[in-house]
């Protein structure tokens, strides 16, 4: 290699400063943006009753809230007597309004005491399936034959398989378009390749079959949990007309033109290429060849770009930036993530196979790579930040939710990678400084190697004999080859550190999975806020504000309560109900009791005297101990609508 000047060097350094700041920008961007299969997962915040709870009289439904947009059916929400006998109407009620998702169902009644079990299940809007069960006793707890379930829907061998045809799906699509990319972009003689060849053609076959494998387990999956369900033509009838279902057959049928796409670029433009680049031939010939391969690569990247673009589509649209807020923008974002990712990461495994089993791969190819991974670098950069802002939420995310820190983790392998990274692009600018005119150690060990094969020899008639020179000779080759690929320092040193690289992305998509299964930390938070109790002030009486919704037309509205001084001993209650518009509501019923689970004390009934419409009283309240209390409020709209909302306070 010719020797750099110093200045030379220095400017190198210099320049590389601020790609290595964008690299590490992208990296962090990434690592944030590939939580993608885990955020938006619905959570339940709150249900009426609560789990737990002992109510003194039977509620006329059952209602579910959760953090985000949900898919239920009429069979999503289920309610059991101590016997296992449903005593819900299989009714569905869809109760939101505004930002808050509520769901719930009416019950029979006259419901006697005794331990009811609720189990429910439904569909993120992100496409997860999501559910739970809890108990709430009336009168008072008893036995019961119900058993809470403990494997969730998703989960259980069907969920394994699920999962694991997810990721096969994602890492084929990121090797078929990496591939073919790497082959257009930077390495036209890659199409001639057989181990390239070998590498796009599994991709894609690795992709269709995954997306086969989600649409037949997709009903198991969200349902039952049986691989046998997979065969209900029902079942994948209702498949088809969601939203994922609709995904994953257009996937399909993209996949159909995406086969179209390969048989043309190993086909009719590998032999054109091939063609084109080939010595002795008519100089008029050659450009007219060299014209229709440079028109073939036109045609190709168009078409390969857009139905790149519609398979990537098919995870936008139906995932995580589909949901929640400026889908407008997050899906267009998703898709150029999505294609970012697999230009860089599917063309460093096809630039490691090229290193591993082409050796003579030209320098100018490893340089074009280079380029075309610092642009897709540039374009994680901006969408991974946007999606970092959008999914995680708030930096106290990183390190208060079990979420936050295991992306914590990842930023430690984050930091290896642009370790490795670094020092990749080393051995690349050693291939780019060796002197254009001088043939490289490759081509030359090549040439040596071919000049001393021996000659052709006879196969002898002894089939043994045959057999064992036909296992020396591929020992023979097999070492001639690895000569070939080791004679060139900064290329074995290019493709170690390749290799590590592809080793560094296989432990960040395995650290992906386990986040997949995470509850996100937006939604933690979110959910964690519902729940933290209010904190009592030193002479400072305890206000709290609880929405509600009865189920009927004027059952919605908000309750204020007031708790003076909010400490052990006596204390005075206020409560105002108020409807949507702020203004007083008048109720024929509003009942309050105390509760502190850690010492078993309570519930404590009060029912306060009506002060004037819409503002009831009363004094004398006696919370004995110090403690986290829950203050359950239950309002009563009609004679037959009720519903009971709960807050924990802290008493000092």
């Amino acid at each position: 290699m010719t020797a750099i000047a110093p200045s030379t060097a220095r400017d190198r350094t210099t320049a590389l400063v601020p790609r290595l700041a964008l690299v590490l920008a992208a990296l962090l961007a990434t690592l944030f943006a590939a939580a993608a299969p885990a955020t938006a997962h619905a959570a339940l915040t709150a249900s009426d009753p609560q789990d737990g709870a002992v109510v003194a009289t039977a509620p006329a439904q059952v209602t579910l809230s959760f953090s985000e947009q949900v898919a239920m059916g009429d069979d999503s929400i289920r309610v059991m007597d101590p016997q296992g006998k449903r005593v819900d109407t299989g009714e569905l009620r869809d109760m939101c309004s505004g930002s808050t998702i509520r769901y719930g169902t009416a019950l029979h009644s006259g419901l006697p005491d005794g331990t009811y079990t609720v189990a429910w299940q439904a569909v993120s809007a992100d496409s997860h399936p999501v559910s739970g069960a809890f108990t709430f006793s009336i009168g008072a707890p008893s036995a019961t034959s119900v058993a809470l379930p403990t494997q969730q829907v998703g989960g259980g061998p069907v969920g394994i398989a699920y999962d694991i045809a997810r990721y096969a799906a994602y890492a084929g699509f990121t090797v078929l378009v990496g591939g073919a990319a790497f082959i257009l972009l930077c390495w036209r003689r890659g199409a001639a390749q057989q181990p390239l060849q070998k590498l796009v053609l599994r991709a894609w076959v690795t992709l269709t079959a995954a997306t086969l494998a989600m649409l037949v387990l997709r009903n198991p999956y969200t349902g039952s949990g049986k691989f046998a369900d997979a065969f209900n033509l029902d079942g994948l009838k209702a498949v088809l007309e969601t939203k994922t279902g609709a995904s994953l057959v257009s996937r399909l049928l993209l996949l159909g033109a995406a086969a179209l796409f390969v048989a043309v670029l190993f086909g009719a433009y590998a032999r054109r290429s091939g063609a084109s680049g080939s010595k002795g031939q008519a100089t008029n010939k050659g450009k007219d060849k060299e014209k229709e391969a440079d028109d073939l690569l036109f045609g190709l990247g168009i078409g390969g770009t857009v139905v790149a673009g519609g398979i990537a589509a098919t995870w936008a649209l139906s995932e995580h930036a589909s949901t929640g807020i400026q889908p407008g923008i997050a899906m267009p974002a998703d898709i150029l993530h999505l294609l970012a990712v697999a230009a860089w990461l599917g063309g460093l495994t096809a630039l490691l196979i090229a290193l591993h089993k082409v050796p003579d791969i030209e320098r100018e190819a490893v340089q074009r790579f280079s380029r075309v991974a610092f642009v897709s670098v540039l374009v994680l950069a901006v969408t991974g930040v946007y999606q970092s802002w959008r999914q995680v939420g708030s930096w106290s995310a990183l390190t208060g939710t079990s979420y936050g820190q295991l992306l914590l983790v990842k930023v430690g392998l984050v930091a290896v990678l642009i370790g490795i990274a670094y020092v990749s692009r080393s051995w690349t600018a050693r291939l780019t400084e060796a002197p254009v005119g001088k043939p490289t150690k490759v081509a030359r060990q090549r040439d040596v190697s071919r000049e001393t094969q021996p000659a052709a020899v006879t196969v002898p008639a002894d089939p043994q004999r045959a057999a064992q020179l036909a296992r020396q000779r591929a020992a023979r080759e097999s070492a001639r080859e690895k000569q070939v690929r080791d004679a060139d320092p900064a290329r074995a040193g290019l493709r170690r550190s390749v290799l590590a690289e592809a080793g560094v992305a296989v432990a960040l998509l395995a650290a992906t999975t386990v986040l997949t299964s995470t509850e996100p930390g937006r939604t933690a938070e979110r959910a964690g806020g519902r729940e933290t109790a209010a904190t009592a002030v030193p002479n400072r009486p305890i206000k709290i504000t609880l929405p509600f919704d009865t189920g009927s037309e004027k059952g919605k509205g908000a309750v204020r309560v007031e708790l003076d001084p909010g400490r052990v001993g006596a204390n005075s209650l206020h409560v105002w109900v108020d409807d949507p518009d702020g203004n007083p509501l008048d109720v024929p019923e509003l009942k309050v009791a105390f509760t502190l689970p850690a010492k078993d004390i309570g519930p404590l009934p009060v029912v306060p005297e009506r002060a004037a419409p819409g503002h009831w009283s009363a004094s004398g309240v006696q919370l004995p101990l110090a403690g986290e209390w829950r203050i359950d409020v239950t309002v009563r709209t009609s004679d037959i609508d009720q519903t009971t909302v709960q807050k924990n306070v802290k008493i000092g």
